[in-house]
């Protein structure tokens, strides 16, 4: 098994795996609070780069400051083609909340925090995350918290921009503001309203990284699914990695987990080609 098989696509000016890694599962219960199991999660990390993955997806407020020090302790000093993104935009309550974190001064707390936990002195990209609703994008200008993060690209503390829970519409207002390298929303073949938004954004050679790519805190459940996999002697959630690669090839997938054998089985789906009756099928599950 190999992931080069899913090629790469330049993101941030390198050329990254399309295969990565999301680093949320590995803090604990509701992404809050430490892991379960503290080596485990260190072992996913050092199997992720070992098996090849060069792009990591985290956040501080993982936890919060969970994934960032699980991060540091497992891969410092980093390998070289590694690209660390994270992001920004958002704080945890003490009862575990999502709250909005856009104020500037909020905004710089939390580039040097990122950059203090993961021992960094410039982070690669930073996405910020719209917080205008937790569970999906809403409009609203996003100019007041894109310049903050403008100027801390500016003071050399981030070198690439991306957007989290974005429109297309709040897209066209980043671009006269700064260069934006990604868009990262909810994406996956139930979740399809961003079908349009990724060919546009493919067409303009930018990065698209779903999140929740198997369905998030509720896993994709679908016969058709289910139907398909058994015909190619695959996991549905394979499959269901295996029909994104597929989409587009500006889209990068990172994948969660907490276990080494389930990071084994979704990497392996760079080596599964769908044939075009079963992308027929799965495209289906969407409409």
């Amino acid at each position: 098994m190999t992931i080069d098989q899913a090629g790469t696509y330049s993101f941030a000016g390198r050329a990254v795996k399309r295969l990565g890694y999301g680093a949320m599962q590995l803090a604990g219960p509701g992404v809050f609070g430490p892991p379960r199991d503290h080596d485990a999660a260190l072992a996913v990390l050092r199997a992720a780069v070992e098996a090849g993955v060069n792009h990591i997806d985290t956040s501080d407020f993982y936890g919060p400051h969970v994934t960032n020090r699980l991060i540091h302790e497992a891969l410092s000093p980093y390998p070289d083609d590694l690209l660390i993104v994270t992001k920004i935009g958002a704080r945890r309550g003490d009862d575990a909340s999502w709250l909005p974190a856009f104020a500037p001064d909020e905004l710089a707390r939390a580039v040097e925090d990122n950059l203090t936990n993961l021992g960094l002195e410039t982070l690669d990209v930073v996405n910020l995350r719209l917080m205008f609703d937790v569970h999906g994008p809403a409009e609203g200008s996003l100019a007041a918290p894109l310049k903050a993060v403008a100027d801390l690209q500016r003071q050399g503390l981030v070198r690439h921009i991306g957007l989290s829970n974005v429109t297309p519409t709040q897209f066209r207002e980043a671009r006269d503001i700064a260069e934006i390298v990604c868009v990262q929303n909810q994406y996956n073949l139930a979740h399809r309203d961003d079908d349009a938004f990724i060919d546009a954004l493919a067409a303009d050679g930018i990065a698209y990284v779903p999140f929740f790519p198997l369905g998030g805190f509720s896993p994709l459940q679908s016969a058709a699914l289910s139907d398909v996999a058994a015909r190619l002697d695959a996991t549905p959630m394979q499959v269901a990695l295996a029909w994104l690669l597929q989409r587009s090839p500006n889209i990068l997938l990172i994948p969660g987990t907490s276990s080494v054998a389930h990071l084994h089985e979704n990497l392996a789906a760079a080596s599964l080609t769908l044939p075009d009756d079963a992308v027929a099928e799965l495209n289906a599950i969407g409409r």
